[in-house]
């Protein structure tokens, strides 16, 4: 029996899909590619979400990497807009408040920055967790699993009953090393699909249901 869902927050929660938000401002796949590398894939992006890097520093270092190869005004507008991307996944939302309802634990699991963290907790969904790991407080990124390990022993969470949400391949996989359940997070409709696949209902029931299923007992 599963008790708890843990969500990754970008990409799950949250909207953040960088390859999208490159081609939407430069159409143009090689030079996508270069600014992915510099930005969003960099070492430094990394180094931020984990808290060993401030955000300032991160951000001076990958505009000398860009005017090193002439894209410093790219990596500059990429830098200035891509908060932007960070729209409430409603629907997500949803699913997180029926099963808050139906009574599983909450929580998250992100590799994410100190101020996207700070942002995200003024949001109104941030009450519905039990709790959480972020990468910048424990100074490490999943999929290491010392990430997923530190939010069980935090919580004394049995990693049996955990499900784990990631858009990330990787990371979901990850959480099978850890004895949880991972689920790689597609779209809503498809996250529904999964968790029900493992006994977990994730639709408010209608009273005209809940009379059926009384009836069926009876």
């Amino acid at each position: 029996m599963y008790r708890n869902i843990i969500f990754d927050l970008g990409g799950v929660v949250v909207d953040f899909t960088p390859r999208e938000f490159l081609v939407d401002h430069f159409m143009n796949e090689n030079l996508e590619n270069q600014l992915y590398d510099i930005t969003f894939g960099s070492d430094e992006w990394l180094e931020i979400d984990t808290g060993l890097l401030s955000r300032e520093d991160g951000c001076r270092i990958m505009l000398e990497k860009a005017k090193e190869i002439g894209r410093e005004y790219e990596v500059r507008i990429i830098l200035n807009d891509w908060f932007d991307m960070l729209h409430t996944k409603e629907d997500t939302v949803q699913l997180i408040k029926c099963l808050k309802k139906r009574g599983y634990g909450i929580y998250y699991l992100s590799n994410i920055s100190p101020d996207v963290l700070g942002l995200l907790r003024q949001r109104r969904f941030w009450p519905l967790f039990d709790g959480g790991i972020a990468s910048c407080d424990v100074k490490i990124a999943k999929p290491d699993l010392r990430i997923y390990h530190a939010l069980v022993a935090k919580y004394d969470l049995n990693a049996a009953e955990c499900i784990f949400i990631d858009d990330n391949t990787a990371n979901a996989a990850a959480a099978f090393d850890c004895d949880m359940t991972g689920i790689h997070f597609k779209s809503s409709r498809t996250l529904h699909r999964a968790l029900q696949s493992y006994g977990v209902e994730t639709e408010r029931r209608t009273s005209r249901q809940v009379h059926s299923t009384a009836a069926k007992q009876e």
